[in-house]
């Protein structure tokens, strides 16, 4: 799947989330989600959505 939340973040960024992810840490990965994808910044919901890709993502 592709998203382009996720494409408009750096690798380091995307590893970075993940890792959030990956300890639970949902908030924070957000946090950095919008403030490392920059202006114009993405609504609370697209990264809820992203969060909830990735998350699956990680699972399969």
């Amino acid at each position: 799947m592709d998203n382009m939340l996720w494409n408009r973040l750096s690798a380091e960024a995307q590893a970075e989330v993940d890792g959030l992810i990956a300890a639970g840490r949902n908030i924070q990965a957000i946090a950095v989600m919008r403030e490392r994808l920059g202006l114009p910044r993405p609504e609370l919901r697209d990264c809820i959505d992203l969060l909830a890709w990735r998350h699956g993502a990680r699972n399969e």
